[in-house]
């Protein structure tokens, strides 16, 4: 079996065009400029990767960034005095904290400080909540994606049955939220889970967000089923070199599934733009509460 590459860079690029004339619309009717604020803690490089990559493609399609930057040694009265004073400046309308954290940061209070009408991770409690009861709310970036690639390949997707590996509040559970409200049966599994190649088998569509480089074999895979691969693993190749993998033997598991993302290429570029679009929602929402 040839699989469909669900590589998503030009429905990405797409979705940011589309974003681009929209920023134009705010300007020119609300003389509104959406603006986006990133909290980086520490040296870790993929995460300054990340934030490098996220504050750029804000600027392609129009939307002001900011990184504000601080070392691993940083209190958490710092960063909770700026998120505090991000809350109440009127030209940022999202707040992005990007994880993870050094050790000694409370990850969920830091979140749960950021105003929910500028938590464009979707990671506050508020909105994870409403997501929680199926209604509209801001929608974590990587679940979004994912959604938005599936559905761009398949979009009826009532009632199949989709096995998520990986339970993280960042993609695992609020995807399995997402996915029960378009009416799929979903399982969701994890480092607890028995059986899991039993019941990863009987999946017409298979997600992976379990953060361990080729853990999905194709043995595990129902033959045509669909396949999204959330991970982004950084092995040493035999040559010394670094190298990016997901969390899917994607070289096997091709041989069986009907579609299949690839890494990079696949969700990454999905998480960043719906970034972006969640930025211009929650500039529009706050235009309208004034």
């Amino acid at each position: 079996m040839t699989p469909i590459l669900l590589d998503s860079r030009s429905l990405a690029n797409e979705l940011k065009n589309n974003l681009k004339a929209r920023i134009i619309g705010l300007q020119k009717t609300k003389n509104i400029t959406p603006g986006l604020a990133v909290i980086r803690i520490g040296d870790d490089l993929a995460s300054k990767s990340y934030v490098a990559s996220k504050c750029r493609q804000c600027q392609e399609v129009g939307i002001n960034s900011k990184e504000y930057y601080f070392p691993s040694i940083t209190s958490m009265e710092s960063i909770l005095k700026l998120i505090y004073q991000l809350n109440t400046t009127y030209i940022v309308h999202g707040i992005l904290l990007q994880l993870p954290l050094p050790m000694h940061l409370d990850a969920f209070k830091l979140i749960q400080a950021i105003d929910p009408l500028k938590d464009v991770d979707g990671l506050h409690p508020q909105n994870l909540g409403t997501l929680s009861l199926g209604q509209p709310t801001v929608i974590p970036c990587t679940p979004k994606g994912c959604l938005a690639l599936l559905k761009s390949h398949k979009e009826n997707i009532k009632g199949l049955h989709v096995v998520i590996v990986g339970r993280s509040i960042l993609v695992g559970r609020p995807l399995a939220m997402l996915l029960l409200k378009e009416d799929c049966s979903v399982t969701v599994l994890h480092s607890k889970s028995q059986n899991v190649p039993a019941i990863t088998k009987t999946a017409d569509i298979l997600i992976a967000a379990v953060g361990q480089p080729k853990f999905i074999q194709k043995e595990w895979v129902q033959p045509g089923a669909i396949v999204l691969d959330v991970g982004i693993n950084h092995i040493q190749g035999r040559d010394g070199q670094i190298k990016i993998v997901g969390d899917v033997d994607f070289e096997n598991v091709s041989q069986v599934a009907s579609a299949i993302t690839p890494v990079p290429g696949g969700i990454g570029p999905m998480t960043v733009v719906s970034l972006l679009e969640n930025t211009v929602e929650a500039a529009v929402k706050q235009i309208s509460l004034k």
